[in-house]
């Protein structure tokens, strides 16, 4: 099976090399042990120690703290090659490229220090906890709460659907600070589960590992705040270190959390087409190669089209992100228009296989029950068209 290379205009080759050797990496190392992934529901802790020393974790963090110096455009490579490899369980996208910028951009110089190396190496799995049992695209009205105490805010509540949250020792919480001032009451505390003594934090509680359709390697999960003691230094307080700054520290960073959905579909795309390509050209029906019948070409070519179009799309929004001009509006389509192009080939591709589709033993069956939740994770399409609209 081969995966078609397209020329992307934001890819050098320094960009192709690390592209090349995650790929290598990936499938010598980690795709062979996927399925004992997905069985059992989570990826391996020593899995993210592993990818540390491969330089796969938060590529885009500079140097002095501790990452690999380069810019967005080597996460995308990583993360593409990740879906091209079919291993959604993984959630170093998430660590890297979420859960790091947000502490390179709002912490101080030590909190930098403190947590950006450990994260890069794979010591600490960074996780963000901000959608509840009671919300989810609406952040304005999330009931966790900090209160202030002294030197440390007290948290209490509960958050769900968290990714890395079983192995998640490093944890962006989302709380409200001030219940009374809105948006301009929500803050992002930095929770580390283990205390000084190495043990866990009086408070914190890990809730179930969630039983999903699709990501089944993922360890996605609630988690509990029963009065948990977080230092007040563990405040993200953006440049003027107060609390409240939280709703427009989401808004900044969300497009790009938004844009990796997109990498991420599209390279799941592309394993999708050569996946299905390579079964019709080899299995046989009525004396002949399914590839053979007129249907088959010409669905393929449809999809062939669709992933081109995607592709050139998601590129056109790399560039405008590394040149500082991707907005929200756009963030948010690319979000919704690229995961409702993946459902659809994933669909189509699936249909192609016939009944083997439907086995999990196929990765076209894994690709096509991975593909539904990027239309809802991230934001709602629903919410990303809205979205888009105000701007037109």
């Amino acid at each position: 099976m081969t995966i078609a290379v397209f020329a992307s205009p934001w890819m050098s080759d320094e960009h192709r090399m690390l592209a090349d050797s995650a790929a290598r990496f990936f499938r010598e190392r980690w795709v062979p042990q996927a399925p004992v992934w997905r069985d059992a529901g989570i990826v391996p802790r020593e899995c993210w120690r592993e990818a540390g020393a491969q330089g796969l974790l938060c590529v885009s963090t500079p140097e002095v703290w501790g990452g690999g110096g380069g810019d967005f455009a080597h996460e995308a490579v990583i993360m593409i090659e990740q879906a091209r490899s079919n291993l959604s369980g993984f959630g170093g996208a998430l660590h890297s490229a979420i859960v790091a910028p947000y502490i390179l951009h709002y912490g101080s110089d030590e909190q930098k220090r403190r947590w950006l190396p450990r994260m890069a190496s794979g010591e600490l799995v960074g996780a963000i906890a901000m959608t509840e049992p009671g919300t989810g695209s609406d952040l304005q009205v999330i009931a966790t709460m900090a209160r202030r105490d002294g030197d440390d805010y007290v948290l209490t509540g509960a958050k769900t659907f968290i990714t890395n949250g079983q192995h998640a020792d490093l944890i962006v919480v989302v709380a409200k600070t001030d219940r009374g001032a809105g948006a301009k009451g929500t803050s992002l505390l930095v929770l580390e589960t283990d205390g000084a003594d190495g043990q866990p934090v009086p408070g914190f509680r890990r809730g179930r590992r969630l039983d999903k359709v699709g990501l089944r390697a993922q360890d996605t999960s609630e988690l509990f705040f029963d009065g948990v003691r977080v230092p007040a230094a563990n405040l993200l307080g953006g440049p003027t270190g107060r609390e409240g700054q939280g709703f427009v520290q989401l808004m900044e960073q969300l497009p790009q959390e938004r844009l990796i959905i997109a990498v991420q579909g599209v390279g799941a795309m592309e394993r999708a087409l050569a996946e299905t390509l390579a079964y019709v050209k080899q299995r046989r029906a009525f004396g002949r190669a399914i590839w053979d019948f007129q249907n088959t070409r010409f669905k393929l070519a449809e999809v062939q089209a669709a992933v081109l179009a995607t592709r050139a799309f998601v590129d056109a929004c790399i560039v405008a992100h590394l040149n500082g001009e991707l907005d929200a509006a756009r963030a948010a389509l690319a979000k919704a228009w690229v995961s409702e192009q993946q459902c659809k080939v994933m669909d189509e591709c699936l249909q192609l296989f016939g009944g083997y589709g439907y086995m999990m033993e196929y990765p076209i069956a894994e690709l096509y029950v991975d593909a539904r939740v990027q239309r809802i994770y991230g934001g709602t399409n629903e919410i990303m068209k809205e979205l888009a609209a105000r701007s037109m």
